[in-house]
């Protein structure tokens, strides 16, 4: 009896031996899709000082950038996993891409991660300097289109998604987490020209987080000038060209440096702090001749009053060096407000103000020096004030899915 009963378990172990083993792999649809209806008191042309209209109209993608997406994960056993995303931009109001030729110009990349190891992707991603430090950015609250620090200069909001790269980051030890990327232009001859490198370090004790990173953009075409259509943050024109950076877009490489953080003070009141340190560095044949050196402090105080309820405030300062004949360096004080209702977990009603005042001088398109104009966040790089002054305000609604 016992011997049959031998038999039948080593029979089943067998079966189970001969059975095919597959691995447990997930996909998801997900997105957001946003609209909101604004006012600016101030709407010219970039590189206009002159003939500013009050303007109110549709945006889409306020609170957060409209999209669709495509994410998944296939266990390969031992902790591993082979992980894919794909994400397309579009404009809600036209129903046209984010990115011309870009269908999934958001992101679109491929790697493996293991908890052990940590995370390797390549293909059009986020910088390592982004990703390490946008939890303490002000768009967290405040959103890009409003809140980013002027122009986006220093790139805590999304606009400076870079093609062809590898992006390594660690498992967090201790609290610490590092990250590096670097991005091909795959320019013949030079393994520099076009390219876009990044580090960054985050640290995570409780309720007090600090990051630090660098990234460095390089133009693809020699000595500076317009941007080559091979620099790896290139899709379909220059990132973060504004009334702040127009009189720069010649430069034969771009610098970032900044320091975030934040504290939570209890689950429902926290406060996040950001500087960063921006050089737009001339080669031989850009429009300017000396670094142009842009230094922003900002910090954002959020409070959840009630259940449904965040309300956030934030300031912002930027400076800009004395360069290129300017005597009376341009500066910029930015105020924000938001104001956000969850009618659910998916659904959210939302409202904004900002207000920018500029002050001193900044280059023009042609290397000229002009009066410096305001540029809110960045959700109004191809549409500044023609004045020292601008005011925007909007309400819109958001849905996840």
């Amino acid at each position: 009896m016992q011997s049959r009963h031998a038999k039948k378990a080593v029979l089943i172990s067998l079966a189970t031996l001969a059975s095919p083993v597959f691995a447990q792999s997930s996909v998801t649809l997900y997105g957001i899709v946003d609209d909101s209806i604004a006012y600016q008191s101030s709407q010219t042309s970039l590189g206009s000082t002159k003939g500013g209209r009050s303007n109110i109209k549709m945006a889409s993608g306020i609170w957060a950038g409209s999209r669709f997406g495509l994410k998944g994960a296939e266990d390969l056993g031992g902790g591993t996993k082979a992980i894919f995303q794909l994400e397309s931009g579009f404009n809600i109001a036209t129903g046209g891409q984010q990115y011309t030729n870009a269908m999934f110009g958001r992101q679109a990349w491929v790697g493996m991660t293991n908890p052990t190891y940590g995370t390797f992707t390549a293909g059009r991603q986020y910088t390592s300097y982004y990703s390490l430090l946008s939890p303490y950015s002000p768009t967290t609250w405040l959103t890009g289109a409003y809140g980013a620090h002027p122009g986006d200069l220093d790139g805590l909001d999304t606009i400076y998604r870079a093609n062809n790269s590898l992006v390594y980051t660690s498992p967090k030890m201790y609290g610490v987490t590092v990250s590096g990327s670097y991005s091909f232009a795959g320019v013949p001859g030079s393994v520099n020209q076009g390219s876009t490198w990044s580090g960054a370090v985050q640290y995570i004790n409780g309720p007090f987080g600090i990051a630090a990173g660098i990234t460095r953009i390089n133009n693809s075409t020699p000595g500076g000038g317009a941007f080559g259509a091979d620099s790896t943050t290139t899709s379909g024109g220059q990132s973060g060209v504004s009334a702040i950076t127009n009189g720069y877009q010649t430069a034969q490489a771009q610098q970032r440096i900044a320091v975030a953080g934040g504290y939570a003070f209890t689950p429902t009141l926290d406060i996040s702090f950001s500087y960063s340190n921006v050089q737009y560095i001339p080669g031989i044949n850009s429009s300017f001749r000396t670094t142009e050196i842009f230094n922003t402090g900002g910090t954002v105080l959020h409070w959840k009053a009630l259940p449904l309820v965040d309300l956030a405030a934030g300031y912002s300062y930027t400076r800009a060096t004395k360069a290129n004949g300017i005597t009376s360096s341009a500066q910029y004080q930015q105020f924000n407000l938001s104001e956000y209702y969850s009618l659910s977990k998916r659904t959210g009603l939302y409202a904004l103000q900002a207000y920018q005042r500029a002050n001193g001088k900044t280059l023009g398109t042609t290397g000229s020096i002009i009066n410096a104009t305001s540029s809110i966040g960045d959700g109004f790089q191809t549409a500044p004030s023609s004045s020292p002054s601008q005011f925007a305000a909007g309400v819109g609604i958001i849905h996840r899915f």
